[in-house]
């Protein structure tokens, strides 16, 4: 397996953009590719069924991307400190890959986006963790030899790569973002690679 899954919940467009950089990360790595996608929004209206195929962007997440992934890449907005309903959804639909232990020792990541300064970017990024430790996944963040941690007066945290958007949610990355966002995509891909080498020597 060679695909990193990036998968991400976007309503202005900041959490897109995050992907799209993580994603330019994994491919700095020989062998590695991305595999970019998303959900959809969940209706407040019951039974509402969106099309399979969204209208434009990344196509819908399923099982499968995750059950063949070699890591993952999880990106949600912020809700007051916790991961977006859509995501939190589709995680809940996994029940399957944890009776299975699909995901079970494969590396993940984690990124996000806020409109405010400390809105919550670092209890949505825990928030995101817990279902991926429930499922057996390796988290990885980003350690301080990153030294735009020491430096970023945007978003960048130890627990992962994260934007501060601006109020109106119009504010584009900042170039420490866009490093941090790399450096996590690279790392990510990196580990899944030299997991499985390791497996192949055995």
């Amino acid at each position: 397996m060679t695909d990193i899954l990036i998968l991400y919940y976007s309503r202005h467009g900041s959490v897109a953009a995050m992907a799209q950089m993580i994603a330019r990360g994994v491919e700095q790595v020989p062998g590695m590719q991305s595999r970019i996608r998303t959900v959809p929004a969940v209706s407040a209206v019951c039974e509402a069924v969106a099309d399979s195929i969204p209208a434009e962007g990344s196509p819908y997440a399923t099982l499968d991307d995750l059950r063949e992934c070699a890591g993952l890449a999880l990106g949600s907005p912020t809700r007051f400190g916790n991961m977006a309903a859509p995501l939190k959804y589709f995680l809940d639909s996994t029940s399957s890959l944890w009776l299975s232990g699909k995901l079970a020792g494969k590396p993940a990541a984690l990124f996000t986006s806020t409109s405010s300064m400390h809105g919550g970017q670092e209890t949505t990024l825990l928030s995101m963790m817990l279902p991926l430790l429930h499922h057996g996944m390796l988290i990885l963040g980003l350690p301080y030899t990153e030294t735009d941690l020491f430096s970023t007066a945007s978003g960048g945290t130890p627990y992962g790569a994260s934007h501060w958007a601006g109020i109106d949610s119009d504010v584009p990355l900042s170039e420490e973002e866009k490093r941090l966002c790399l450096s996590l995509g690279k790392r990510l891909a990196d580990t899944a690679r030299a997991l499985a080498l390791g497996r192949e020597a055995r």
